[in-house]
């Protein structure tokens, strides 16, 4: 896909891996809708950013916890932008919950944005696109076991398994694809030292950068021979399996 003035909407775009596809995107020029839930002030700043660049910028502020609230941030998009070519599932949550503290309230709360939200908005997406791709936000753990992050793990392994099913069902008007990073950033609050004790190890010795992530995007949209993939941005650590 050429992605200079197609528009694309990013889920979760205002912050953190979301806002650097978001800039990731612009410099190519694309036309970006920013979604948010929280972080408005964030996604206007950085809006402001990308229209300095020349391209057309959006905000759309949207819970997306159930159907009604998905359909709602599809029709925002749409009439905003006028049309949409691309969509990138980014937005999620992360809680440590093992499997003897987890409880169907944790479920619903993880497996609703990780999971349930990419689905319904894809399915959303496909209805009004003609052509276009969609890319998922995934994490290296859906190649191994996590104990300490039961309903996370389970939730993007199940949103794996999506990307590849919904790469059937959308073809051949609509491509597929998914990113999964490693270590990227420390959760809000944490500094440098705690990312680096836990970060596990990467048989590359680099550090993943948001804008990693963002070129990994960016190159799956550019291949138009390519769906139901799965990027991973980890250097090599899913390739040790358990051993993180």
């Amino acid at each position: 896909m050429r992605l200079n003035g197609k528009t694309v909407l990013v889920t979760g775009g205002a912050v953190r891996i979301g806002k650097a596809i978001c800039e990731a995107l612009a410099a190519e020029g694309c036309n970006v809708v920013i979604h948010c839930s929280r972080s408005v002030s964030a996604a206007e700043q950085l809006a402001l950013k990308l229209r300095a660049k020349g391209v057309k910028a959006w905000v759309v502020k949207e819970a997306i916890d159930s159907e009604l609230d998905c359909r709602s941030l599809m029709s925002s998009a749409f009439r905003l932008a006028g049309n949409l070519d691309i969509l990138v599932n980014n937005a999620a949550v992360f809680h440590k919950n093992r499997l003897k503290t987890v409880s169907e309230q944790k479920l619903r709360v993880e497996f609703g944005i990780n999971l349930f939200a990419p689905i319904l908005l894809t399915r959303l997406f496909a209805e009004r696109a003609v052509k276009g791709a969609v890319v998922n936000l995934l994490d290296r753990r859906i190649e191994a076991n996590d104990p300490d992050c039961l309903p996370y793990s389970l939730s993007k392994k199940s949103l794996a398994a999506f990307t590849q099913e919904a790469a059937l069902a959308l073809a051949p008007d609509i491509s597929v694809n998914a990113v999964a990073p490693g270590a990227v950033l420390p959760p809000p609050g944490k500094g440098a030292q705690y990312f680096s004790d836990r970060a596990g190890t990467i048989p590359l010795k680099c550090r993943i950068t948001p804008q990693d992530v963002a070129q990994g995007v960016v190159a799956l949209l550019k291949l138009d021979a390519v769906t139901g993939q799965i990027l991973f941005m980890d250097g090599g650590q899913h390739l040790l399996g358990n051993g993180v």
